[in-house]
């Protein structure tokens, strides 16, 4: 066999390797990173910052030509630019929200299957959507105060209350509802939406009360977690996935792993034992830990 034609066998065995390595390639995308988004939704972001710049600097205006003491406008200075810093991001915030209900009004969020093309209606305004909200979530995550993005979350249409947590997790601001003492682990990922191949999925993620999720996990669009279920740590649901209620789940995709054994369903209830008589009683008790 000729040098020529060994060369060939070999290109045709790397074609053939390719072909095999892309059959496992998923098309896939969140609403973090839109693979197809055009500068036609980056517009919005110019009137966002321009009013929001325009509020700053006209207060910025009135404390320049102030008569108070020179020294002491020095002093304030720190916190002056601390508080100018969070009305930017909320001028910011409060024009997203107002873009927002006009966006909506158009044309109203809703769930399902839709087609990643071009004139899509329920595509190109879910991208829209998605990039107003990005830009003011990244503002208020990088804020000092840890609570002020559940807010955000809340303002935007999540359900939620200040009972629940997911600092330093990525999580969609639509079709998301938190029950009672949620806890989202560090570096996991909530996605009401996705995109696979040509298709946009949108479906609705709800947690019940005291549900855990382990960091770095992935939850798909669509999961229901039941109350008092655990997602361990590096695990991954399935599109409309059922977690029942009190049990752990682990793995990808989840699955179940044992009953929540920590899972107390009656919280109102005590459970004293006598060591010395070898008995334990249930007694009931008013509680408040919400």
């Amino acid at each position: 066999m000729t040098e020529e034609e060994k060369e060939e066998q070999n290109v045709v065995k790397e074609d053939e390797d390719s072909d095999e390595d892309t059959e496992f390639v998923i098309d896939f995308t969140t609403s973090s990173a839109i693979n197809r988004v055009g500068l036609k939704f980056l517009v919005v972001y110019i009137p966002i910052f321009w009013f929001s710049g325009l509020v700053v600097a006209t207060l910025w205006y009135g404390y320049t030509t102030s008569p108070v003491p020179w020294i002491i406008r020095l002093i304030f200075l720190p916190l002056l630019l601390l508080g100018f810093s969070f009305l930017f991001i909320f001028s910011c915030f409060f024009l997203s929200k107002l873009l927002l209900i006009f966006i909506n009004l158009i044309h109203f969020p809703k769930e399902g299957i839709f087609r990643t093309e071009k004139g899509d209606n329920d595509f190109e305004f879910w991208q829209l959507r998605t990039e107003i909200k990005k830009i003011t979530l990244w503002l208020i995550r990088n804020w000092p105060l840890p609570w002020i993005d559940v807010i955000a979350f809340r303002w935007f249409g999540i359900r939620m209350d200040f009972s629940s947590h997911l600092n330093d997790a990525w999580c969609d601001a639509e079709f998301i509802s938190f029950g009672k003492n949620v806890t989202v682990g560090q570096g996991a990922a909530i996605m009401s939406s996705m995109i696979v191949g040509n298709y946009l999925i949108i479906k609705k993620v709800r947690f019940d009360d005291y549900s855990l999720v382990g960091g770095q996990s992935t939850i798909a669009p669509g999961t229901h977690f039941g109350e008092d279920t655990v997602l361990g740590a590096v695990s991954v649901t399935t599109l409309n996935q059922e977690l029942e209620a009190g049990w752990i789940y682990s793995g990808i995709p989840a699955r179940k792993l044992k009953p929540n054994q920590y899972a107390e369903m009656r919280r109102d209830i005590i459970h004293k034992v006598d060591v010395d008589e070898e008995e334990k009683v249930e007694t009931e008790h008013e509680v408040n830990i919400d």
